[in-house]
């Protein structure tokens, strides 16, 4: 049971450290150049995000967990692509937000290929997790749709900035 509550706690605090080093990366910009940026029409109000991320990261590290625990066959596959999602995670921030002053319009194309890279590593990960927990896949879902909405706004803002 201890090893269980571990487990789970490793990957609340993986979950935990990636959204606060996103938060950070985030912070400074979004009242800087993203600010006064041209947004795509369905973009939400900043204030959705913190919510919305908040709950996927929680339901990501469950998910995690819920793989981890089963030991399955199949299952170290499985992390390692939760591993790879996770790190482009974490990734995709810093250069959307934080590169734009340096770089310009690039930084928001480089962005947009790492977030289409993360839709592709989070789908992988769900075919993977599905099989050892329909749960833990299923928990995965909506994260999977809001990189796919968020790559829509990265998309236009590429475009359009």
């Amino acid at each position: 049971m201890r090893a269980q509550l571990l487990g789970l706690l490793v990957f609340l605090g993986a979950s935990a450290l990636v959204a606060g080093l996103g938060g950070l990366a985030t912070a400074s910009n979004v009242t800087g150049w993203y600010a006064t940026a041209d947004k795509a029409p369905w973009t939400p109000p900043n204030w959705v995000f913190g919510p919305v991320w908040t709950a996927l990261y929680l339901a990501m590290a469950v998910a995690a967990w819920l793989v981890w625990r089963r030991r399955a066959e199949g299952s170290r596959a499985a992390l390692t692509a939760y591993g790879v999602q996770l790190a482009l995670n974490l990734l995709w921030t810093p250069v959307f937000f934080g590169l734009h002053p340096a770089l310009g319009t690039p930084a928001l194309w480089i962005g947009f290929g790492i977030i289409v890279a993360l839709a592709v590593a989070v789908s992988v990960t769900v075919l993977r997790f599905g099989p050892i927990s329909r749960a833990a896949g299923l928990l995965m879902l909506p994260y999977l749709s809001w990189i796919v909405f968020a790559a829509s706004l990265n998309l236009w803002a590429a475009l359009h900035n």
